[in-house]
């Protein structure tokens, strides 16, 4: 009798399933994860004192594991709250209509905003939440990295929602979705892929301040926080050119590390969140996600997890269902926004004028002239920057992309070079301007660049792959070639990745300013008339009305650029340019 047709089931049944290697190595790799956490965890809870604390590391190279893991950590959790941060806000700004008028503007303002400048705010404040305990300057730290992350993902998740298809938001009103279910089935699937793009490039771009968030220099104050950063800090103040270059190499494997064990499998994973009906003809693999896939592991784990999320359906269905109201009035429509506006405006012109006033009671008004003609000689630079890599990587970058197999192989190489802190690389350039008498007004250029041109680069490879195959067909069968084949074709298909890879380094050359005008290598000290020096010399001394006006002039500066240019290229690209 067979087995499935009498009253004993078959022999296969009873046999418990094989342990197989790939759940060994998966246990495996989570028990370390978890024994690591835990041995750090009394060192981040350590007795701290302000006056007391350490100004430096140690630079003995045996300690550079235990630097490393420090940073990944700090990294880590910056992303995660990255992550928490982007959902909320994004969200908030996307469905509520209202919101929005006041989320993007503040968003476009905390973009322009440098790392110190936000560390100088906030880590007298954390160090006093937290006192006694070096929990407050790890959570300033972890802070500032979450600032060099959280804005340019929040940017993309929110546009993922804005533009989503139609069909979609018909589709969940008709299945009478709750907001929750809502958001975790369509909107958080439907912006996966831009936003995991968008947070590897951000961790990437958080490397580079690693040095300014672990080796913090504020208000007089000089903190040391055990990393990769603080070891390369100590480093470049001894002068020590051997020991930049075992950071420079213990950074090299981290990052191509994290991209090979974290960013390639995330980037795989969410090819599967994919809309279009034709897939893409080198889709992303990832040796470590196959292992997932192959292994039972996360499955238990999720297991106990589903009566969780479906007693969170069950609580949130109050809320309401995920669609908007139909058939609100008019009127009241419009004096809700009158009055919001109103208040919006006081509160608006009330922050103004107490900031004014604060500034003319202490340095003078006159100091903002000072700081815009500063800016002034930035933005020049910010200018030539963003000129050069256009001409440099956007041929270089069309290549890669139009040609599958070399994008196989140099994408990697971008994401790696793109997340590589350039700044450990500025104690070399200091010894070479220096022997060459080259000035940091135009040094400061190329140091800038490296740490921003690898958005444009990043950001054309992805357009000119993203090009439909047929198009590429049928450019080739009507024989287009030449400049004609790029100014018809190559470049208006393109424009709109370049559009954004070209805020993107703009963005990150101002930040990059605040580190690239003012270098140093043991005795050589050089700095660079611009806002960024300005604003490094007023946060190491602390000079609050000098740091709130160098923020303001750069926050200026940077959303003047974005609503005047950026956003017209935008829209251009939208309307004019989209496949």
């Amino acid at each position: 009798m067979a087995g499935g047709q009498g009253g004993f089931p078959a022999r296969g049944v009873w046999r418990r399933p094989a342990l197989r290697w790939v759940d060994v190595l998966v246990v495996a790799a989570l028990v370390g994860l978890l024994y690591g956490l835990l041995r750090l965890a009394p060192a981040l809870n350590a007795p701290f004192l302000p006056r007391t604390a350490p100004t430096s590391v140690s630079t003995d190279p045996s300690n550079l594991p235990y630097y490393a893991v420090r940073s990944l950590l700090r990294m880590f959790v910056a992303l995660v709250a990255s992550v928490v941060f982007t959902f909320c806000y994004a969200t908030a700004a996307a469905r509520v209509r209202r919101l929005d008028k006041v989320l993007l503007p503040v968003l476009d303002i905390l973009q322009s905003v440098p790392v110190l400048g936000f560390l100088s705010v906030t880590v007298t404040a954390f160090i006093n939440l937290f006192p006694g305990s070096l929990l407050g300057l790890e959570c300033a730290s972890i802070f500032a990295i979450f600032t060099a992350m959280a804005w340019n993902m929040t940017f993309a998740f929110y546009y993922s929602l804005v533009s989503q298809p139609r069909e979609l938001d018909e589709a969940a009103r008709v299945m009478r979705l709750t907001k929750w279910q809502r958001f975790w089935r369509l909107d958080v699937p439907s912006g996966m892929i831009p936003l995991v793009w968008n947070g590897m490039m951000s961790f990437g771009g958080a490397w580079f301040f690693l040095a300014a968030s672990e080796s913090i220099s504020v208000l007089g104050h000089q903190y040391a926080l055990p990393g990769m950063g603080s070891y390369a800090a100590a480093a470049i103040a001894k002068g020590d050119l051997g020991g930049v270059g075992i950071a420079i190499a213990v950074m090299i494997v981290l990052v191509v590390g994290v991209n090979v064990l974290f960013w390639r499998p995330m980037v795989a994973w969410s090819e599967r969140f994919r809309v279009e009906e034709s897939g893409a003809a080198e889709r992303p693999r990832s040796l470590v996600l196959d292992v997932l896939r192959r292994s039972s592991v996360p499955e238990l784990l999720g297991r106990p997890l589903r009566p969780v999320g479906g007693a969170l359906d069950r609580l949130t269905r109050p809320f309401g269902l995920a669609e908007h109201a139909i058939g609100r009035p008019v009127i009241r429509e419009r004096t809700g926004d009158v009055f919001f506006a109103g208040a919006v405006s006081v509160l608006v012109i009330w922050g103004a004028w107490k900031a004014i006033d604060y500034v003319r009671a202490t340095v003078g008004l006159g100091e903002f002239g000072y700081a815009f003609a500063l800016g002034a000689a930035t933005f020049a630079r910010v200018v030539v920057l963003l000129v050069a890599a256009t001409v440099v990587w956007v041929p270089i970058g069309v290549w890669i992309g139009m040609n599958p197999k070399v994008t196989r192989y140099a994408q990697p190489v971008v994401q790696v070079l793109a997340s590589f802190p350039a700044n450990f690389l500025f104690p070399f350039a200091t010894v070479a301007f220096v022997a060459l008498g080259i000035s940091l007004d135009y040094g400061s250029i190329l140091l800038m660049a490296l740490g921003a041109q690898w958005y444009i680069l990043f950001n054309v490879i992805a357009g000119a792959s993203a090009i439909p195959t047929d198009l590429r067909e049928a450019m080739t069968s009507m024989r287009v070639g030449g400049r004609l084949r790029w100014r018809a074709f190559i470049l208006p298909a393109v424009f709109p990745s370049y559009v954004t890879g070209g805020i993107t380094a703009a963005g990150g050359a101002w930040n990059a300013a605040i580190v690239a005008e003012v270098v140093g290598y043991g005795p050589h000290h050089l700095t660079a008339t611009g806002l960024g020096a300005y604003i490094t010399k007023a946060t190491a001394v602390g000079d609050f009305p000098e740091i709130l006006v160098g923020i303001v002039v750069m926050a200026i500066y940077v959303v003047a650029a974005n609503r005047l240019f950026w956003r017209r290229l935008y829209a251009l690209a939208e309307t004019r340019y989209a496949l």
